[in-house]
């Protein structure tokens, strides 16, 4: 049997990154949600604000470690499947991704052990530092990751000597043209990950009649972060696109579907849906609205943008999985967009979190069934930036098909199989137990220790609970659902 090692190469790499950055982003949104809660705590001093920290704090952990695992795995694969692009890129890819363990990495190993298991032994004004720390260590990790990232799909600050890239200007390089669109765009999309599992998490207690009060609580500060974060990572995604627009246009045609220049002052449609024929070059069974891509991307109405046919078709990404992806995300975040706005309304007028009234109960079952909305919004997000800058692995300058290491298809395809079945295993266990620890729930905690009397037991948020993780409990004088309907991510998945 014949494997292609480019091909398999790029589909293990993408099975991957999969993985991995779904666990980054979404602690990235925890670890600045735990230091709200820790906030709220200290200055209210309302046991529902820890007892909310700690149960977030769990979930966290969890998925802190998946994400350390995974990302280890990711970076030999430059070294087994990609050792052309190290050798080549080496120069500046090593250095950004070095200054992350030094800043982040570091950062976050110092104080992650005393925000897991320092409650009962450090002040409490250490322990809020120390999870501030840890929410600080996973921004400055962003900037160093999509810095890099960025700087192969819009290279700066270099120069080519004998086929090696070397760094001539490191702020080039670092602040290369579209770090700052592509930084703010992940980090918000990150946030708003976050945001909607917390918001379909408290819904889907609303709704089964479960901790009423922090539910509420969570559901607040969803619509609000909500009501406020989501225009504005639209607004930052119409700028990231302008941007693209500039340096990667045929990135842009790919996401548009547009293969040729129309008539003279027609403008280009936006295409709603299309099969994207990529042998002819054309799209079938096309769905149009005439001139609103020009208005949207040169915001003139008979605006042009290069079209596919303006390379050769070696030089066009894959344009089918690209056009599709992006319509998946633009999708997410106007379905988004709606539901905030809705359930802000709703709250106004008092009645989104009584799931007696019809109307709620519809927002509350929204919220239910985007709650891992904002990872598939990432994943669609990271295939329109990776699969559309091909055929290039360092844009414009560095093909994929040049980049891949010298290694048999088959070598590659036993590592893929062997990845796939310790990835469903692996991750599969640490996914199923954080949906038991969502569907136990925020559970009431002893009152806050006083650091001065001599208990320096640490406290062991990775524990479990004593009574069965099937019997979720109830506070607030509320009863247990009788079924499993309308649990935490019984909408969702």
């Amino acid at each position: 049997m014949s494997f292609d090692p480019l091909l398999l190469s790029r589909i293990q790499f993408g099975f991957v990154i999969s993985f991995h950055i779904l666990f980054p982003a979404f602690t990235i949104g925890i670890a600045s949600w735990l230091a709200f809660l820790e906030w709220r705590w200290l200055r209210t001093r309302e046991a529902v604000w820890r007892d909310l920290y700690v149960f977030w704090l769990k979930i966290f952990a969890v998925s802190f470690g998946m994400g350390v695992v995974s990302g280890i795995v990711m970076s030999f694969q430059f070294g087994t499947n990609w050792s052309v692009l190290s050798e080549k890129a080496g120069n500046i890819l090593g250095p950004l991704l070095s200054y992350e363990v030094l800043t982040a990495f570091f950062l976050e190993a110092t104080f992650l052990g005393v925000m897991l298991f320092g409650m009962k032994r450090v002040s409490e004004k250490m322990h809020f530092l120390a999870t501030c720390m840890v929410a600080l260590g996973t921004l400055i990790s962003t900037f160093w990751i999509i810095s890099a990232n960025s700087w192969m799909q819009t290279p700066a600050g270099y120069e080519i000597i004998d086929g090696v890239f070397h760094p001539s200007d490191w702020w080039a390089v670092i602040f290369n043209p579209s770090f700052p669109y592509r930084l703010a765009h992940m980090v918000l999309a990150a946030f708003l990950t976050t945001c909607f599992v917390i918001g379909g998490v408290s819904a889907a207690y609303l709704l089964r009649g479960q901790h009423r009060d922090a539910a509420t609580r969570m559901l607040k500060l969803s619509v609000a972060f909500g009501a406020i974060v989501v225009p504005l990572q639209i607004l930052a995604g119409d700028m990231h696109g302008l941007n693209t627009l500039e340096h990667q246009p045929i990135k842009v045609a790919a996401m548009e579907a547009h293969w040729r220049e129309g008539e003279p002052g027609a403008g280009v449609p936006l295409v709603l849906f299309a099969i994207p024929n990529q042998k002819e070059a054309r799209n079938d069974y096309a769905i149009e609205i005439p001139r609103v891509t020009s208005l949207i991307l040169t915001h003139s109405m008979d605006g042009t943008i290069a079209p596919l046919t303006s390379v050769p078709a070696e030089e066009r990404p894959p344009v089918a999985p690209v056009f599709y992806a992006f319509r998946v995300m633009v999708s997410i975040g106007t379905a988004m967009l709606a539901l905030v706005l809705l359930s802000a309304f709703a709250w106004w007028r008092g009645g989104l979190f009584d799931p007696q009234r019809t109307s709620a109960r519809w927002l509350l079952r929204g919220w239910q069934t985007m709650t891992l909305s904002g990872f598939v919004a990432i994943l669609a997000g990271w295939y329109v930036t990776e699969i559309g800058r091909q055929p290039y692995t360092v844009y414009g300058l560095l093909r994929t098909a040049d980049s891949v290491s010298a290694v048999s298809g088959a070598a590659v395809a036993f590592s893929l199989a062997v990845f796939v079945v310790v990835y469903v295993c692996v991750f599969g266990a640490g996914i199923w137990y954080l949906f038991k620890l969502v569907r136990k729930g925020p559970q009431p905690h002893e009152p806050a220790p006083d650091t001065d009397d001599g208990d320096k037991t640490p406290a062991r948020p990775l524990s479990l609970p004593d009574e069965d993780m099937e019997d979720a409990s109830t506070q607030d004088g509320a009863t247990q659902a009788p079924s499993m309907e309308g649990r935490a991510t019984g909408g969702a998945t």
